[in-house]
């Protein structure tokens, strides 16, 4: 008998199993305190220690003394280039601007002097119009070469480069003109002062205010207290003093050699920081006072004499040709007088910032000058007044007891009082650099040691718990 194989059908529908639980992963706790959580915890944990402790104040006082020692340095520095940039480069281009000015008002007296002699012009009178030429023109090449051409002491120098040969081209065709007997020539001439006192002149005054605008920041500059650097001193003196209190009161010790020697380290440079600098601002004050202040009022009194003498001499050449805006007087004559009066005030200015025989005795010669100048000056209008032109003519530009000869013992006295005055500003202003010669270099040595110093003594403090 056959039996069926023994079979198993699969059921017509299976149903589905569930999935199997997926593993669940434990939970990880978020940090708490960010990337300085850590080294936060490992510096509260040396904080509950005293080697700990010790570790942190030697760390910081020397973190202190380094800080000091480079801030000074560096604001030291800043002032050192500022002083020497007063000594080497804004007062020299400010009394170089002052010369081109003066070389510029003296050619222009100097072409009014030739042309009144006549045809034949003196030699001594034409070389010395060529030599002020010359000078001005090589300031100006000089001064162009240390200014930015974009500044506005750069445009200055521009405008007077390009006016300076339509200048003296007026000038020849005066003189062609005058050795010819020409009328014409006289018109050439104040066509020629025209363009000097209203173009060239007045560029020359704002370039030499530029420059000393720019002597007297460099000055502020250099005289401004290092307050970042003494307050930080004061700070790491402080500490010093605190950890070595500290130290005391805890071991009755009585000195720590190493913190002793820092503290000594840090009040050598705090003193040095502050006498230097108290050294070098009072000698910048005295070449400001005695020195540049002087060299200002003697350098507007040298351009008033200048612009005195042309006036003087134009008064003669044009004859009354030049009114004033309301036509009733002769303009070169009110602005001789005017002149004249700016000059007197100067003077008396320069007389009381003399602070010595050597600066205040060319002052009182240029006075003097200056009242005989004004003495032959009447005389020698009334002169012309009464209708005596030759006479008033040689009264003027005479070789002897003329207005020209008082003018000429004026402008040497300026002259010998502006060298005295520029000596003393130099002298002044280089002792003020040299109050601050090796502060840099000394602040970050003494910084070194004193940070070496601090971290030694607190080493010795630690290797008692060792």
């Amino acid at each position: 008998m056959t039996y069926p194989p023994n079979v198993r059908t699969a059921p017509d529908h299976v149903p589905a199993q569930p999935p199997a639980p997926a593993s669940v992963p434990a939970s990880v706790p978020a940090p708490q305190g960010g990337a300085w959580s850590e080294p936060a915890a490992r510096l509260r944990a040396a904080a509950m220690t005293e080697p700990g402790r010790l570790q942190i104040i030697g760390a910081v006082l020397a973190a202190l003394v380094v800080a000091f020692g480079a801030v000074t340095a560096i604001e030291v520095s800043d002032r050192a280039a500022a002083t020497d940039d007063v000594v080497s480069r804004s007062q020299p281009l400010s009394a170089e601007a002052a010369n081109i000015y003066r070389s510029l008002a003296d050619a222009d007296t100097a072409a009014a002097s030739g042309f009144l002699a006549g045809a034949q012009e003196p030699r001594d009178v034409r070389e010395r119009y060529e030599k002020d030429i010359e000078d001005a023109s090589r300031l100006l090449v000089k001064a162009a070469s240390t200014t930015d051409a974009t500044s506005p002491s750069g445009q200055e120098i521009a405008t007077l480069n390009q006016e300076l040969p339509r200048y003296t081209g007026l000038v020849e065709r005066a003189r062609a003109n005058n050795r010819q007997g020409l009328p014409l020539g006289g018109a050439y001439l104040r066509y020629a002062n025209q363009k000097m006192s209203k173009e060239l002149l007045p560029a020359a005054e704002r370039l030499y205010t530029a420059e000393t605008g720019r002597l007297d920041q460099d000055y502020d500059s250099a005289r401004a207290w290092p307050f970042f650097s003494l307050g930080l001193g004061v700070v790491a003196l402080g500490a010093l003093f605190w950890a070595q209190r500290r130290n005391y009161r805890r071991t009755n010790r009585v000195f720590n050699h190493g913190l002793l020697a820092a503290t000594a380290a840090s009040t050598v440079l705090m003193l040095w920081l502050a006498v230097g600098h108290t050294v070098a601002r009072t000698e910048l004050q005295d070449a400001d006072v005695h020195g540049q202040q002087s060299l200002d009022v003697l350098n507007q009194a040298r351009i008033n004499s200048l612009k005195a003498r042309a006036n003087e001499l134009l008064t003669v050449v044009a004859r009354g040709a030049v009114l004033t805006a309301d036509g009733r007087n002769d303009k070169y004559e009110t602005d001789y007088t005017t002149g004249m009066k700016a000059l007197g005030d100067e003077l008396g200015t320069a007389g009381k910032l003399a602070d010595d025989s050597q600066g205040s005795g060319p002052v009182a010669n240029a006075i003097s000058g200056v009242s005989e100048w004004q003495t032959r000056h009447r005389t020698a209008r009334k002169t012309d007044d009464n209708g005596d032109y030759e006479g008033a003519l040689k009264q003027i530009i005479g070789a002897k007891d003329s207005t020209g000869e008082s003018f000429n013992r004026v402008d040497d006295a300026l002259e010998q009082a502006l060298a005295h005055e520029q000596g003393e500003f130099t002298r002044a202003a280089k002792d003020g650099r040299g109050a601050l010669g090796g502060l840099p270099a000394g602040a970050a040595a003494l910084a070194a040691l004193a940070a070496v110093a601090a971290i030694i003594g607190v080493n010795r403090r630690l290797s008692e718990y060792r």
